[in-house]
């Protein structure tokens, strides 16, 4: 069987791999990079900048201590020129794995034909054919747009702005405004609606008050018009770069016509990641889900099998998200709204919080629980170690545990988590 995959990102890279090793003959064609827009402009960057803005949230807090004495001078081109030799780096281990594991690997810009693909002149037909073109930065309808940046610009900034403004309410927009912010650039932030509504309450309340604690985030306010010193809005003109973080939307323009779209032009699939004709499956970003690395791997999984003949459906449940700002923000929900019982609890001091007691901040951690059932609904954690524990407690949900199973957790001392403390103390409730 031919398996042809389109784009080299997260889903359409693991796809590969995966029918690969099940024993097809696969094709994957990249027009530019392996890995995505996680590796090449999102994720990995955003890790990169993370750790420098971190080192120098330490630094100032020390030197105000009277434990250090030293000026941290940023040279931001180095910082930029440092991440690009990284992930360079990462993507040659990408290509080498990626070949290794029997994919063929071609370079160039695809064209769907008739049950075949093709790049320049060469045609690549196929039996199943598996998209995962992911996407791009949403370019709001704005007059002015074009004098603003985006994600992908940032590796490309001349200096830190000393005024920057965001516009945009999600993950994106938190982490650069937390990351210039450290670095010294003065962020306001400008939502359309609220700031990080994917957050409970209280959990957003620690962000903006601890984490976020010197940026301006103004809500509920209409932007009229961007221009190269800063942006109209309906609260007056906020000077300053331009930064849109306002989402994303699918590569899906060569799939017109062949697959069913959505309103927003995602490719529609079923939990099978099947679209609407038959031989075509689809992963990642482009279907409009949910937009993180791991959703976009299984995905890729997922249509792999399909496309291979072997039944298999993505789960979404308890799906583990994370902020990167100086504590991981880490956090997922079920889709369950019945009554629950919430509690939460300050962090503890530990690697990487010890410091943070001094100033009341050692993270932040809320789970709501179905008391009489002893399930486990909904959990938030801001801690050094929230992103790595998050993953292991979203894989124990799906597993069906509950407060009880928690009773005699054994926890690797010191730690800053105190996710099961909490869990233990609501399970008396049941």
């Amino acid at each position: 069987m031919n398996i042809v995959v389109i784009g080299g990102g997260p889903a359409g890279r693991t796809a590969a791999i995966e029918a690969a090793q099940i024993g097809e003959e696969v094709t994957l064609i990249e027009k530019e990079y392996l890995g995505g827009k996680c590796l090449n402009k999102g994720c990995m960057v955003v890790s990169g900048f993370n750790d420098v803005a971190k080192f120098l949230k330490d630094s100032q807090r020390f030197s105000d201590m009277g434990i250090t004495n030293e000026i941290t001078d940023l040279n931001f081109k180095k910082i930029s020129d440092g991440i690009k030799d990284t992930i360079a780096k990462i993507r040659r281990v990408h290509e080498d794995e990626t070949i290794k594991a029997g994919v063929e690997l071609v370079k160039g810009t695809a064209e769907l034909e008739d049950q075949t693909v093709k790049v320049d002149d060469e045609q690549f037909p196929y039996d199943s054919l598996i998209a995962a073109t992911g996407s791009r930065a949403y370019i709001p309808p704005i007059k002015g747009s074009d004098n603003a940046k985006t994600y992908k610009d940032i590796l490309n900034f001349d200096k830190i702005p000393e005024k920057l403004v965001i516009v945009g309410s999600g993950v994106i927009s938190a982490e650069f405004a937390g990351i210039f912010s450290a670095m010294g650039s003065e962020v306001q932030v400008i939502c359309r609606n609220q700031f990080l509504s994917v957050l409970d309450d209280d959990v957003k309340g620690y962000v903006v008050r601890k984490l976020l604690d010197t940026v301006e985030i103004h809500e509920k306010v209409q932007v009229n018009e961007i221009k190269s010193e800063g942006l109209d809005t309906d609260n007056g003109f906020i000077p300053g770069d331009v930064l849109l973080a306002t989402g994303m939307t699918p590569n899906s323009e060569i799939f017109k016509g062949k697959v069913e779209l959505g309103s927003k032009g995602e490719v529609k699939v079923n939990h099978r990641m099947e679209t609407s004709t038959k031989t075509i499956y689809a992963a990642g970003d482009l279907t409009g889900g949910i937009g993180t690395t791991p959703v976009a791997r299984m995905e890729g999984v997922v249509a792999a099998r399909n496309a291979c003949g072997i039944f298999a459906e993505a789960d979404y449940r308890f799906i583990p998200n994370s902020i990167s700002l100086y504590y991981d923000v880490a956090f997922f929900t079920s889709e369950d709204d019945t009554e629950a019982l919430g509690g939460s609890i300050p962090g503890s001091a530990g690697p990487g919080a010890f410091w943070g007691v001094l100033e009341g901040n050692t993270g932040f951690t809320k789970v709501k629980v179905n008391p009489e059932s002893g399930e486990i609904r909904d959990i938030s954690s801001i801690s050094p170690s929230a992103r790595t524990s998050m993953a292991y407690l979203s894989k124990m949900m799906r597993d069906n545990y509950k407060t009880e199973d928690f009773d005699d957790f054994m926890e690797t001392h010191p730690s800053t988590d105190v996710t099961y403390k909490l869990i233990r103390f609501l399970a008396r409730f049941g």
